[in-house]
Parts: structure tokens; C-alpha cells; sequence
């Protein structure tokens, strides 16, 4: 393959000097790297698929960023780099030979589409899978500074891919009637409580946000358990038939409590313990992380659920006084944001968060508890229960927020075997 000679200054060659190279007989200025030499290099190469490719990408007159072109050049001249690009088309997680099996025509269609927006190329659909963009949902929903930001593209490139994205999804104003039509046929995952289901309008409904807050004891990680077991069985028992992304970030995921309610359920524990991610976020920055990770794992594993325990526990310990709660708000309300556009790009997932409490010394008649975080977290939620001690086992929910949905109260049950009335 043709590349261009480096030449030393001691050799009495001046950068931005031209001089002659005898690889590719043209002339070349010290520093610089022109089109015509990428050209030839592409010609020396017997690849047409990846001459056509990179001359794609090159000729755009919108992808001019000098590192992208250092980036395609280089990925032409060095085969190893050939060898990086292949291996990080790799999901970063390896799955079992099972799990390959589940999504993968859906995720490799996915790519596909992406691979076919105008002016992108192996350097630019390597970049986008790397940084979790893999559909053609997540470019579109996806804010342009975040896009740039994660996978390193340019302001033009990011503005094309987005265009082209909604193009392609056909993404504009529609009438109520077609929003109704797809309301109608939201799948919901039942909680193991008739009395909760039917406060939540059916159970707990994908495509939403939904918040559980509560004091301690009062069975929020008790239902994320079961809600974990639940999504796994068939729809017309109230799951959905996919698996749950459970992100722990107190450290209270018993696997020895799903196996309960699994066989409460008369359920294999086995099965169900492996059809559960368990991800332990150990500081705030590690918890935002995975979430943003998760992008990548949703359509390859089939998940429907992802359970968020607790959403404010890092925050609250690492942003300490009045003077660090600016910062605090607005970086939960960009981690909100980001589950609130998974709920976007994959209609049929289901995300559920558990939040902690904080008592207002203010108050002297009635509850003094609220939900922590504030109203940061009580916009980015979808819907919010709020869950409170009852007499022994019992507990109960109360209807805090929804947009569809009145107050009301539910009374229910922990048992050993799960939630029930």
C-alpha cells in the first residue's frame, strides 16, 4: 500500500515545504495530508468495497474535519487498525452462545440502517457503535452536543445524521387519533398485586419513567425484585418475555430473594437468575455510566426492564451543601433525561426507579416526608408512588403523579413468596 515517506528536517526538508515522493511520484507538502494522495493510496488497495466506502466518506464536502480524514487515512495504511475496527463492532460485553442468539437479526438490522445514511462510512458507523448510537432512533432523539460529545463526530456530520435519521423514521407532528392507537396497545407488567396493578392502570407500563419512593421498609426494593421476575414470564400472565437490567447502587440485590419468588411463581430460578443484568454502581459518575451502556445491551438481550436502585443515593452522598446543589440538580436531571430517551428509542421497555425520602423540619402538622431530589426529579418522573408502612406485612401505595391516571391508594402484601394482595 502507497504511503506517503516521512521525511526528517535534518534532511533539509522544511515542514509546509513541498517535496517529492518517490512512493507515489507527486509532490507533498511536509504535515499535510491532501485528497489525491488518500486517493492513490485507496487505488494501490484492491478492496472495492473499501475504496468506495472511504471515497464516500471523503468526498462529502459536509464531513471536512482534518482528524477525520487523519483517522481514514490512517485506518487505510495501518492493517491493525483494520483489526481494531472489526473487533469494536463487538458488543463490550460477551454473551453466552445462547444469548447471541436472541436479538441479533434485530440489532444487525439496526446497524444496517444506520450503516445507510448518506456519508457514512466504516470510521463514522464505527464511532456512533462505539458511543451506543447503533439505531437509527438513538441518533434521531439523541441532542446534537451529546452526539459529538460521545462519539467525537463534527458539528456537520452529527447535524446530517440527525436529519437523515428523522427523515427516515418519518418523525413530525401526527394526530391524537394515532397516539391513541399506540396507547392502546402499551404492554404492562404486572406487580403480583391486583390492588397495585390496578392503581397503575394495569401495571407498570413501558414506554414510562415510573418512580417509587418511600421510607426504608417499605417494600421499594422488595417490588423491583419481583418486578424482575414478572417481566420474564409470558404476556398473558402479565410479563412481557424479555429479560430486566437491574442497576444496584446500595448494594440491597439478593439473588436469594428472586429465587423465591420465583418459585413462588413455580418458576425455574435458574432460568430467571440468567435472564437478570446486575450492574453495582459504586459512585454516581459509575451509575450514570452504565445506564449509558445499557443502549448497547437492550435490543442484543432482549430487555425490557431496567430497574434503577436507588436513583439519588450516590448523589446525595458525594454533592454535600448548598453550594455543590446546583451542580447536583442539573446532573440528575441529565441522567433522568437519559433514561426518559431509552423510553424513547425502544417503545417496549420499561424503566423503574426507586427514590429515597427527606423530611422537612418546617412542617409540624401532617406527613413531613418527601420525595429527595426535589423538582428535578419529580418532572422527569412519568408516574410516582409514593409507598408507606402498613400493619405487618401490608403496605401502601398512593398515587402521587400520572398524567392519565386519578389519586387513589392500594393496599398489598410481602410475602416470602413476593408481592400479592
Amino acid at each position: 500500500m502507497a504511503k506517503a515517506r516521512e521525511i526528517e528536517d535534518n534532511n533539509g526538508f522544511e515542514m509546509g515545504k513541498p517535496y517529492y515522493c518517490k512512493e507515489c511520484k507527486r509532490n507533498h507538502t511536509k504535515g499535510k495530508i491532501y485528497k489525491e494522495h488518500l486517493n492513490f493510496a485507496l487505488f494501490e488497495n484492491n478492496d472495492e468495497d473499501e475504496i468506495k466506502d472511504k471515497s464516500s466518506e471523503l468526498n462529502n464536502d459536509d464531513y471536512d474535519d482534518e482528524a477525520e480524514l487523519i483517522e481514514i487515512f490512517n485506518e487505510i495504511n495501518n492493517e491493525e487498525n483494520n483489526v481494531e475496527v472489526e473487533n469494536q463492532l463487538e458488543p463490550d460485553i460477551k454473551l453466552d452462545s445462547e444469548d447471541i442468539l436472541d436479538n441479533s437479526d434485530s440489532k444487525e438490522a439496526c446497524i444496517n440502517a444506520v450503516k445507510k445514511l448518506p456519508g457514512v462510512g466504516e470510521a463514522t458507523l464505527n464511532k456512533l457503535i462505539k458511543a451506543g448510537f447503533s439505531s437509527l432512533e438513538s441518533i434521531a432523539f439523541t441532542p446534537p452536543s451529546i452526539i459529538q460529545e460521545e462519539s467525537g463526530l463534527g458539528d456537520k456530520t452529527t447535524a446530517k445524521l440527525i436529519k437523515a435519521s428523522m427523515e427516515k423514521l418519518n418523525i413530525g407532528f401526527k394526530s391524537a387519533e394515532d397516539v391513541w392507537e399506540h396507547r392502546k396497545n402499551i404492554a404492562r407488567v404486572t406487580t403480583g398485586s391486583q390492588e397495585l396493578d390496578d392503581l397503575l392502570g394495569g401495571g407498570v407500563e413501558t414506554g414510562s419513567v415510573i418512580e417509587f419512593f418511600g421510607e426504608f421498609r417499605t417494600g421499594k426494593t422488595q417490588i423491583m425484585h419481583q418486578l424482575c421476575v414478572n417481566v420474564q414470564m409470558p404476556e398473558e400472565k402479565g410479563g412481557l418475555e424479555g429479560r430486566a437490567l437491574y442497576i444496584d447502587t446500595e448494594g440491597t440485590f439478593r439473588p436469594e430473594r428472586i429465587i423465591q419468588m420465583s418459585e413462588g411463581l413455580d418458576l425455574d430460578h435458574k432460568k430467571v437468575l440468567k435472564n437478570i443484568i446486575f450492574g453495582r454502581a459504586y459512585n454516581s459518575d459509575h451509575q450514570i455510566l452504565l445506564i449509558k451502556e445499557a443502549a448497547n445491551l437492550i435490543k442484543e438481550k432482549n430487555i425490557k426492564l431496567i430497574v434503577v436502585d436507588s436513583l439519588i443515593g450516590h448523589f446525595r452522598s458525594e454533592y454535600i451543601g448548598r453550594g455543590t446543589l446546583a451542580s447536583r440538580q442539573q446532573t440528575i436531571n441529565s441522567h433522568l433525561h437519559d433514561l426518559l430517551r431509552l423510553c424513547d428509542i425502544y417503545a417496549d421497555l420499561a424503566i423503574v426507579v426507586t427514590n429515597q425520602v427527606q423530611a422537612k423540619p418546617d412542617v409540624f402538622y401532617g406527613n413531613p416526608l418527601q420525595a429527595a431530589g426535589g423538582n428535578v426529579v419529580a418532572h422527569g418522573s412519568t408516574i410516582r408512588i409514593y409507598l408507606r408502612k402498613g400493619k405487618g406485612e401490608q403496605r401502601i401505595a398512593k398515587m402521587v403523579d400520572a398524567p392519565h391516571l386519578p389519586e387513589g391508594e392500594a393496599i398489598f402484601s410481602i410475602t416470602e413468596n413476593g408481592i400479592c394482595d
